[in-house]
């Protein structure tokens, strides 16, 4: 069910981006963004776009993204796991189907550590460690509220997004790691997550930031 309403989501804002089309040229941007989401979980996120008649080209670097049980689903909270991403980062190209709408084929790198939740994020209190390569697609809807103004707000840009990212390989042997867990008293095995929504493959964010014509 959840996978059906984030495939509505990008649809409707495809649609919303379609719908927005006008009969003017694209015009070439430079873009800096921030996202929203990161900031939720004590994390930061920089993006930057260019975007040159049809191609869209992106990188972008998230940092110290602290995920606390609370927020885990599945076997990870139930081993009492939080788990901290000092680093997910990558590129992206594209294609700008409107001045609004964009679809980018998008590779990206996650590092994860593994901690119990509550304990300091230490070294020594580090249960595992590795990263994962991401491979996959994202729609982008542009949109600026304040275009026709004629003073510094016609930049400013509000970005909704929805992707697609699914793990293609880790760094661990077998995507997978055998450890005592101290809370159920028992050998666990963790595997190497996704880096979306509930550890699957879909993230849904907004972005915030300065558009500028070159």
């Amino acid at each position: 069910m959840k996978t059906k309403v984030i495939f509505l989501g990008a649809i409707l804002l495809g649609s919303m981006a379609l719908a927005q089309q006008t009969k003017s040229e694209l015009t070439n941007r430079v873009n800096l963004l921030f996202g929203v989401n990161q900031l939720l979980v004590d994390g930061f996120n920089i993006e930057g776009n260019v975007f040159y008649k049809r191609l869209a080209f992106d990188y972008s670097h998230g940092m110290s993204l602290d995920i606390t049980n609370d927020l885990l689903t599945g076997s990870e909270a139930d081993q009492g796991l939080a788990v901290h991403l000092p680093y997910t980062t990558g590129f992206g190209v594209g294609y700008r189907f409107t001045e609004w709408f964009n679809l980018r084929i998008e590779p990206k790198w996650h590092r994860f550590e593994l901690y119990y939740d509550g304990d300091v994020q230490s070294d020594q209190n580090r249960i595992g460690a590795y990263t994962t390569f991401t491979l996959g697609l994202g729609a982008y809807v542009n949109w600026m509220p304040f275009k026709e103004k004629d003073n510094v707000l016609k930049g400013i840009m509000i970005a909704p997004n929805v992707r697609y990212w699914p793990k293609v390989n880790s760094s661990l042997n077998g995507d997978s790691f055998d450890y005592t867990n101290r809370i159920t008293n028992q050998i666990e095995t963790h595997d190497a997550m996704e880096i979306g929504l509930g550890n699957t493959p879909f993230i849904v964010n907004v972005s915030v930031g300065y558009s500028l014509k070159f």
